[in-house]
């Protein structure tokens, strides 16, 4: 069960992480560093990479602890 979701969002995208499933492969750290900082609070930042190379990021995420929706859809993908 899962208590603890975090939300962040820009114009176009909503991105939800779901710590408790997690691997912490740093996987989205590594190669999306502008976005997804692990020393900086909040940790995911959408303004600084645009939409579509956030999402390809998020596609590759190992454990499916980041997904995201558009903005008009409501459906996390």
């Amino acid at each position: 069960m899962d208590f603890y979701t975090n939300e962040f969002s820009n114009n176009d995208i909503t991105v939800t992480y779901k710590p408790s499933i997690c691997i912490h492969a740093e996987k989205c750290a590594k190669e999306l560093s502008s976005v997804f900082r692990t020393s900086i609070i909040p940790w995911i930042n959408l303004d600084y990479a645009e939409t579509n190379t956030v999402i390809d990021q998020i596609k590759k995420c190992p454990s499916g602890a980041l997904k995201y929706f558009k903005n008009n859809t409501k459906k996390a993908s």
